[in-house]
């Protein structure tokens, strides 16, 4: 009874709070002036069809340094959460619940094109819809798929740790460079803009969704691996 009581005043409290946030919210009539400067010059600056990265990698770089590092504590917490908790069960081989040939054999057929396009989307995304979260996403995808299929039994969280250090440090110093030989941090003009449309074009900008999607990727592998290893 105490228990429901309560999911009912924070619901009410809730309601409270984000009903004049919303019953607010309208279309603004016209956009911007930074919105405007968005439109108008992201495209000629940094030479990225994709106008979405241009603003999310260069211009607010500085907030996506954050989502990064916001995935790395909640990572690193879940890690430390379940260390605690088990201290590694150790099972046997014949308690284990086998995947069926099905899942097995369609792993064989679903998990290259899964990778391929995961690597695909990070690669491109200063070119189409997509960028490093999202290319992470489906190459953590496929390696739930893989530990579900059974094709491997844990990942080497030695080789997913150096990923994620290496990827991370190289994202840093990309920002650090573009401080140093452009005009900011996360500047990607410290490279060659190259041909509009290409894949390489765009500066620094696929160099940077390609290390924050190796260590999405890593980051959230890391996180599947170490609830799987954490089961009862």
């Amino acid at each position: 009874m105490i228990k429901r009581m309560s999911v009912l005043v924070l619901m009410v409290l809730l309601a409270l709070v984000f009903f004049p946030l919303i019953s607010g919210m309208q279309d603004r009539a016209e956009i911007g002036k930074l919105a405007t400067a968005y439109l108008e010059q992201g495209v000629e600056d940094l030479n990225a069809a994709n106008l979405v990265t241009s603003v999310i990698v260069s211009y607010r770089g500085l907030d996506t340094l954050g989502e990064v590092t916001v995935l790395f504590a909640a990572a690193a917490g879940i890690a430390l959460v379940f260390s605690r908790k088990n201290e590694r069960r150790e099972k046997n081989h014949d308690e284990r619940r086998e995947p069926s040939e099905l899942i097995k054999t369609g792993a064989g057929f679903l998990l290259p094109p899964i990778f391929i396009f995961g690597i695909y989307i990070f690669l491109h995304g200063h070119l189409t819809p997509g960028g490093g979260f999202q290319g992470g996403v489906i190459i953590a995808s496929g390696v739930f798929y893989a530990l579900v299929a059974g094709l491997r039994e844990e990942l080497s969280h030695g080789l997913l740790s150096a990923l994620e250090m290496i990827s991370g440090a190289g994202y840093v110093a990309m920002g650090l460079l573009g401080l140093w030989l452009a005009a900011g941090f996360l500047d990607p003009r410290f490279l060659p803009a190259g041909e509009f449309g290409s894949l390489f074009s765009a500066g620094a900008i696929p160099v940077i969704y390609t290390l924050i999607g190796v260590k999405v990727g890593a980051e959230l592998s890391g996180v599947i691996d170490t609830m799987k290893r954490s089961r009862p």
